[in-house]
């Protein structure tokens, strides 16, 4: 499926997209890269979605189902550009790598696929459709702006790009952005006693929380509660006792465990304590935040986004495995350690869902990141097996 002129225009297209600087809500020029080149490939609809994520769409033969493949094409900052060993916005070859911001993390992945999707509709004469979404706004809210991707393509089944090292990820653990606030009462430090320290406060409260029994899965592994950040109010604390301390706790969730028991575990921990100290006031909820896309939108969302996990049984898994094994893959069966934008097509949606992509997950976010061309070449190979086991 891949002959040599093939292989070379996929490399290209590759470059082209990490060549594109792309941080969270400033995708615009990727976008266009990537519209040029769904056009140019073939596609029978290209469409940009307010939020300014690209689908591209191919058509069938016939009435079938669809399948939708997403990757998503934000990145992350590069911190100090002088730690890296190559530009991060070169897209240079060396020793059959092609580093570069987003590399791994996934833009060589949304390549693949864009092109697997253009080869498979060169190829085979198929019933249904195939969708690629390349998202936006990944890096800060996973799964929020597939919202709007799966109202628009109602996909019977989804396949996430996000790095497996070219096996096959059946699910996820979930995540969560919880703040917790202890309130107090000011007072000049050289008479605390008049004041209430919500500092104090927060530490008793902490010492309850890192007490919370937290669920196991014995497919997804432990539920995560760990404190990420701390700070009182005022800030510097210069002679003034604090009225405010706030705590953030990142939270890692299982299947099953939805947004009202998260919180219900820390809220039951702030009334038991305050059986004992009727001094506390304390109150748990989730981080919210905004960010502005690249169209001139708003994205906002609360931060909480679903675990999922399917059967290895289940028919997509089965299917997705049987294509990856015809084009000559053997993936093992697994499951991501990191958030995806699955916790919206699997954990919001239930929609069938798997994961699938090339490189690995610890070259996501780090200095001199990069792809292996192998990996790029079998991670279109395996989307291509996918389509064809799906929509043969």
């Amino acid at each position: 499926m891949l002959t040599e002129s093939r292989k070379e225009k996929l490399i290209t297209l590759c470059q082209e997209l990490i060549k594109a600087p792309s941080y969270s809500g400033e995708e615009e020029e990727v976008t266009k890269a990537v519209k040029n080149n769904m056009q140019k490939l073939g596609f029978d609809n290209v469409k940009i979605d307010k939020y300014g994520s690209m689908i591209g769409h191919i058509k069938g033969k016939g009435t079938g189902k669809s399948i939708l493949f997403d990757g998503h094409i934000d990145t992350v900052g590069i911190s100090d550009r002088s730690l890296w060993s190559h530009d991060p916005f070169g897209a240079e070859i060396v020793d059959n790598k092609i580093y570069g911001r987003g590399a791994s993390d996934m833009k060589g992945s949304v390549a693949a696929m864009i092109y697997a999707a253009s080869c498979f509709a060169e190829d085979k004469n198929f019933k249904g459709d195939v969708y690629i979404s390349c998202s936006v706004h990944e890096e800060c809210f996973e799964g929020v702006a597939g919202r709007e991707i799966s109202e628009y393509v109602e996909p019977d089944y989804v396949v996430i790009g996000e790095a497996t090292n070219l096996n096959l990820a059946r699910g996820q653990r979930g995540r969560a952005e919880i703040k917790v606030e202890t309130l107090g009462k000011t007072a000049h430090s050289s008479n605390p006693q008049i004041g209430k320290n919500a500092i104090r406060h927060m530490i008793n409260l902490m010492q309850e929380i890192d007490n919370i029994d937290l669920n196991e899965h014995d497919v997804l592994g432990e539920g995560i509660l760990e404190v990420t950040d701390i700070i009182s109010n005022p800030y510097p604390g210069a002679s003034v006792v604090p009225n405010l301390c706030k705590a953030t706790y990142d939270r890692r969730t299982l299947v099953g465990e939805t947004k009202e028991s998260v919180l219900n575990q820390i809220e039951e921990e702030i009334n038991r304590l305050k059986e004992i100290d009727e001094d506390l006031e304390a109150r748990v909820y989730y981080a919210e935040d905004e960010e502005d896309c690249w169209t001139g939108e708003k994205i906002k969302a609360e931060r909480f986004f679903p675990a999922w996990l399917y059967d290895k049984d289940h028919e997509l898994v089965q299917k997705a495995s049987t294509g990856l094994a015809q084009v000559g893959l053997n993936p093992e069966i697994s499951h991501y350690s990191f958030c995806t934008n699955g916790s919206h097509f699997a954990g919001e949606k239930n929609i069938p869902t798997v994961g699938f992509g090339p490189s690995q997950e610890h070259l996501a976010h780090v200095i001199d990141e990069h792809i292996e061309v192998d990996q790029l070449l079998k991670g279109c190979k395996g989307f291509y097996g996918i389509m064809e086991a799906v929509l043969k």
